[in-house]
Parts: structure tokens; C-alpha cells; sequence
């Protein structure tokens, strides 16, 4: 099971590599809520972002993923560099995610995304 739930965070973060909104979709529930650092949003206002290009992934490497199943909840860990474009100028940063799905019938489904910056 941890092996299908690390799959579903996989296909969300090539979508957000790519910032197919439909793809990143596909592995979210209707109502998951993403935390970023400077707030919250639901699912059509992320989405929203990266349709209106407010953020421009330009390379995601993903350093390690941690999966930890509890019943019909399981929580994905990654370790991730996160180069975008913001306001037009080239960044990357360094994040923890803590990714939240849940078992929705046969599917693993995107509850609760968060961000979390890694400060050296």
C-alpha cells in the first residue's frame, strides 16, 4: 500500500513539475487544502495559481519521500528543491512536505498538502 500512495504523490509532483492543473487534480480529493508559507488555499485556488502562471515550476528534485500508513490515512514526507519562477526571477528553495492522503475506496486521495521551508 505505502508503494500506491508514494505513486499517487509521484504523479502530483510531476504534475506540479509541469503545472498541469488537470494532472495535479487527478490525485487530489474536491476539498484538499494546500498551506504555503504565507497562507492557505483550497484546491481551485492552487490550481488557479498555476493555470494564471503565478507560479512557474521550472525543476522539482524530489531527495527522499517517507510514506507512513495509519488505517485509511497515510502521511508522505518529502524532502524536495523547488525551482520556480516568482514575478518573473528565477528561485529555488528547500522544502520538507508533509503530503495527507486518504483511502477513497480503491484510490489514494490528496487531502492536505503543506510546505514547510528548510532553513540551513
Amino acid at each position: 500500500m505505502k508503494e500506491q500512495v508514494l505513486k499517487q504523490s509521484q504523479v502530483f509532483w510531476k504534475g506540479l513539475e509541469r503545472a498541469d492543473s488537470a494532472a495535479m487534480r487527478s490525485v487530489c480529493d474536491d476539498k484538499c487544502i494546500f498551506v504555503h508559507i504565507g497562507g492557505n488555499c483550497d484546491l481551485d485556488k492552487e490550481m488557479e495559481a498555476f493555470e494564471q502562471k503565478v507560479f512557474q515550476p521550472t525543476k522539482i528534485t524530489l531527495h527522499g519521500q517517507e510514506a507512513r500508513l495509519f488505517g485509511d490515512v497515510a502521511i508522505v514526507i518529502s524532502d524536495v528543491d523547488y525551482g520556480l519562477l516568482l514575478g518573473g526571477q528565477p528561485t529555488t528553495h528547500h522544502f520538507t512536505t508533509t503530503e495527507v492522503f486518504q483511502k477513497q475506496g480503491d484510490e489514494w486521495k490528496l487531502i492536505q498538502f503543506t510546505f514547510t521551508a528548510l532553513v540551513h
